[in-house]
């Protein structure tokens, strides 16, 4: 079986330590867990790897965060992975900062990113491993949230909580999203 790993974020120095990309750190870890080196290709940064008997394609899409549909519709068409083998790691501010909800569906809960990936795939009916990010800004101040660099303290619980969503994404790939969903929601 084949599955797509995408980590959502935005490309750029000035993004690289925000809540935005979280995605991209999730990926980025996940790569250097499974030894997938990543290389630029269409529409994002890509690598090939596997986890025990499963291949996997890892995506970073360079198209920025508002257009990640078209990266992810082009690598599953490209790479023949059913709906249901693909996952989004993306950031979500409804969720308190490290904590992890996986779904097989659902709406995009104004997350533009998601908004963007249905819309390409024309389905809403794709995993999804949302990060919380926290919710602690002022109102009409959500844009400089999402795209401000962590607190000091954030960073230093970030590590273990990307291994968390690691795992989850490994799960997600071994033993299906039901599994998955119970092992890791609210972790």
């Amino acid at each position: 079986m084949k599955y797509l790993i995408v980590g959502l974020g935005n490309i750029g120095e000035e993004y690289r330590n925000t809540r935005h990309n979280i995605g991209f750190m999730v990926a980025d870890a996940l790569a250097a867990s499974t030894g997938i080196s990543m290389s630029t290709d269409r529409y994002g940064d890509i690598g090939r790897g596997r986890l025990k008997n499963k291949q996997i394609v890892l995506l970073k899409p360079s198209t920025y965060m508002n257009l990640s549909g078209n990266a992810v519709r082009y690598w599953r068409e490209k790479e023949g992975i059913a709906i249901e083998n693909i996952l989004i790691i993306v950031d979500d501010i409804a969720l308190p900062f490290g904590a992890i909800r996986l779904r097989g569906s659902g709406s995009d809960a104004g997350h533009n990113g998601l908004k963007n990936i249905a819309q390409m795939l024309g389905s809403t009916a794709y995993p999804r491993l949302r990060f919380g990010i926290g919710g602690n800004f002022p109102k009409g101040c959500q844009i400089d949230y999402v795209l401000g660099n962590l607190t000091a303290e954030e960073q230093s619980e970030l590590p273990a909580r990307i291994d968390i969503a690691v795992d989850a994404v490994k799960e997600f790939v071994l033993a299906g999203l039901g599994n998955a969903m119970c092992k890791y929601n609210n972790k």
